[in-house]
C-alpha cells in the first residue's frame, strides 16, 4: 500500500480539523517525506496528551496511541525529549476544550 508523505498527511489532517472548527498549529515542521508525526491535544485546562502513530507487527494495523498525558508542562517535557531523539519529527498542537482530535476518524490512522 502506498503511504502519504508526512507533509501531505499533515496538510490533510489540518484541513479536517479546520472543517470541524478545531484550532491546530504546526509547532515543529519535520522531514517532508518520512518524518514521524506527534499530535499534542491541549484541552486548555492545564491538561494535555500527545499521540503517536503505532504499528502492530502482528496485525499490520496502524493506530494512534497515547505517548504522554497529564499536566501540560509534563507533556511538553516529553515532547522536548522526543524532539531530541528525532530531528525529522513533526509536532501538531490541537486546541479543543472537548478533547476532540479526530485521529480516530477513518483515513487518519492509515
Amino acid at each position: 500500500m502506498t503511504r502519504l508523505t508526512a507533509d501531505v498527511w499533515v496538510s490533510a489532517y489540518l484541513t479536517r480539523l479546520r472543517l470541524a472548527d478545531i484550532p491546530a498549529f504546526v509547532t515543529r515542521k519535520g522531514d517532508l517525506t518520512a518524518g514521524a508525526v506527534l499530535v499534542k491535544l491541549n484541552t486548555l485546562d492545564g491538561q494535555a496528551a500527545v499521540y503517536q502513530r503505532s504499528f502492530d507487527l502482528m496485525t499490520g494495523e496502524r493506530a494512534w496511541v497515547v505517548l504522554s498525558e497529564g499536566e501540560e508542562r509534563d507533556v511538553d517535557a516529553a515532547l522536548t525529549r522526543q524532539k531530541g531523539f528525532d530531528p525529522d519529527l513533526w509536532v501538531i498542537e490541537v486546541e479543543d476544550k472537548s478533547g476532540r482530535h479526530l485521529l480516530d476518524e477513518p483515513g487518519l490512522s492509515d
